[in-house]
């Protein structure tokens, strides 16, 4: 079964196929065409992953992964410098 921490990876994989930088919709999507098996047997966390993936983005944040954004939420997700995301 999925857990909410393995967001974290496809989020980073997901902003990786999208050169480093995508918006938080075409995380998801790409997420749903390369995980919707594992989605879809997850149990609860099928029915509240789009939340899940935007709580992986802020931890990814926390931890410099993903860069942050001020002030303005609706910029792109754009991976950081963080050596994690080489």
């Amino acid at each position: 079964m999925v857990q909410r921490e393995i967001l974290m990876d496809w989020v980073v994989d997901a902003l990786k196929a999208y050169g480093g930088r995508a918006r938080v919709v075409d995380v998801c999507k790409h997420i749903w065409q390369h995980h919707e098996t594992d989605l879809r047997l997850s149990g609860d966390l099928f029915y509240t992953w789009q939340y899940e993936v935007r709580w992986a983005g802020q931890r990814l944040r926390d931890s410099g992964r993903l860069k942050r954004v001020f002030q303005d939420r609706s910029q792109p997700w754009q991976l950081g410098d963080s050596p994690a995301n080489s």
